[in-house]
């Protein structure tokens, strides 16, 4: 059976990566919102130390008395040091602490409150719901809730930093995992104090507003570039971060274009500036002389061609040419020449290096391997997309594995960086000092010291999506697999990519990977 807790019990609470921190069970402040119901019990618990509030399951929580021994050792941070010192002056002295909760409340009324919301919810909600009993012994009531398989409060602290306002819903006493319910990114100060602690993980997991495409505004580099547009007539597939920057480039540079994207509503800005829509992925193919797809990963590439009304729907593909930009691996681009080729169509890979700001400004670098005719044929958009476009050959996933090779490198050395400031800020650096000294280094790069900016101001406006840089290291590790390649760094930095995403950061820009390392 599992330990019963009451209210003002001390324990020792852990949330998942951490160490097992010194805390005492509370009634929730006004300000932690209510999770929604489910079936493990939990309990709020106030943090000594940080003033922190979570709701934590009870088998991540043990008697603070009989543990203490144990685990007074599991950690040697000054904030640990610090709130073990509260706890234990709680002990022998505990009106010096008044209420330490930060709001005065009657517990038993609080609690009755607690119990006439989740009854009222009995009516409306599935038909076994969470049990919850009062037992009381003294004037102390014993809490049992009787509450959903709980994750720690996705917000500024794994120990719950105080929500921004309370939220409309009263369910239950839980919270779960969401990527929707903040207005706009954190922007803490990750230094540490005697105040603040590993407790304290930036609280807005929404993803960041990307600002709006200016596709009128025709960028300083392309204008440089003087470039004669080809008389061909050009399909592009997908208007995602990366594709509506190229496409932009095609237009403003003369280039006629026809588009197509799943989600219909954002061709309509690029038809204002002269593009042609197209209802299906079939009928860009059909009416393009070369139709460049651009899309999410792998999956989503194969279903350009092989899904419903995919490229392999149009009659006939004789003399038209088929360019992959989605960063997909070698056996995926195999499959697809197969599929073009078996229909007359040419094909050829093309894989980018950049992120959307490189996208916009059209100073990509293009990675190709395929038919030659076909990469010749599309120099004037490749000279509109990008600064530089390299031909690796007629052997198709040569552009997939040097493209999986840069992506390792890019990756590891984020996850380092990452590392890195939060070592420094771990023992009382400046960051942006770090960052001064770094680019005054050998190891100097911009790419690194933006990426460093954007860790330290928690600015992950999505410019490259974590996501994508954990599919990329995956396909990486899959062509590793494949050659009998050791890579056990990128093996590791895979991994924290995939925490990192878990923890709600998926569609937030690679800097991201910060919050995993810093917390």
């Amino acid at each position: 059976m599992s330990q019963e807790y009451k209210l003002g019990d001390l324990v020792w609470a852990k949330m998942k990566g951490f160490s097992p921190w010194p805390g005492r069970v509370a009634l929730p402040p006004p300000e932690l919102s209510k999770p929604p119901k489910k079936s493990v019990t939990v309990q709020c618990i106030y943090f000594f130390g940080t003033n922190n509030y979570a709701w934590i399951e009870d088998n991540n929580i043990k008697p603070y008395q009989e543990f203490k021994e144990q685990l007074i050792k599991s950690c040697k941070t000054a904030a640990f040091k610090e709130a073990v010192n509260q706890i234990e002056e709680y002990i022998v002295n505990p009106e010096k602490f008044g209420d330490i909760d930060g709001h005065q409340r009657n517990p038993e009324e609080e609690f009755d409150k607690l119990k006439e919301e989740m009854e009222s919810e009995e009516q409306d909600s599935q038909p076994e719901e969470p049990e919850l009993e009062v037992k009381k012994k003294s004037s102390t009531p014993k809490i049992r809730l009787g509450i959903s398989k709980v994750k720690p409060i996705k917000r500024s602290s794994s120990a719950g930093l105080k929500a921004s306002a309370k939220k409309k819903s009263k369910r239950s006493l839980s919270r779960s995992y969401t990527d929707t319910e903040a207005d706009k990114p954190s922007m803490l100060n990750h230094s540490f104090s005697k105040k603040s602690s590993l407790l304290h993980r930036p609280s807005n997991i929404m993803r960041p507003d990307t600002p709006p495409l200016d596709l009128e505004n025709v960028s300083d580099t392309l204008l440089e570039k003087n470039i004669k547009a080809s008389q061909m007539k050009f399909g592009f597939l997908g208007l995602g971060i990366m594709g509506s920057g190229i496409v932009k480039n095609l237009l403003n540079s003369g280039h006629k274009v026809l588009v197509w994207n799943r989600t219909a509503a954002k061709c309509k800005d690029f038809e204002k500036v002269g593009a042609t829509i197209a209802v299906t992925p079939c009928d860009v193919v059909e009416e393009a002389d070369i139709t460049f797809s651009c899309v999410a990963d792998p999956q989503a590439a194969k279903e350009m061609v092989f899904g419903n009304c995919g490229v392999l729907h149009c009659a006939s593909l004789e003399g038209k040419g088929y360019v992959e930009m989605t960063s997909v691996d070698a056996d995926t681009s195999h499959d697809i020449v197969e599929a073009v080729g078996g229909k007359g169509g040419r094909y050829l890979e093309a894989q980018i290096q950049g992120s959307k700001t490189q996208a916009e400004e059209g100073t990509l670098i293009l990675l190709a391997a395929g038919d030659r005719s076909l990469f010749d044929d599309c120099q004037s958009c490749f000279k509109a997309m990008s600064k530089n476009s390299f031909y690796l050959g007629s052997d198709i996933g040569n552009a997939s594995k040097m493209n999986s090779v840069l992506q390792v490198v890019g990756g590891v050395s984020l996850a380092a960086l990452a590392e890195g400031l939060a070592l420094a800020d771990r023992a009382g650096l400046n960051q942006a000092d770090l960052l001064d000294v770094l680019a005054l280094t050998p190891l100097a790069s911009p790419h690194l010291i933006l990426k460093g900016r954007a860790m330290i101001e928690s600015s992950y406006s999505t410019h490259q999506p974590l996501t994508h840089m954990q599919k990329d290291l995956k396909l990486a590790l899959s062509l590793g697999d494949a050659l009998e390649q050791s890579l056990p760094l990128t093996a590791t930095t895979n991994e924290i990519f995939k925490h990192a995403k878990r923890l709600g950061y998926a569609n937030h820009d690679v800097a991201a990977v910060y919050i995993r390392a810093r917390f």
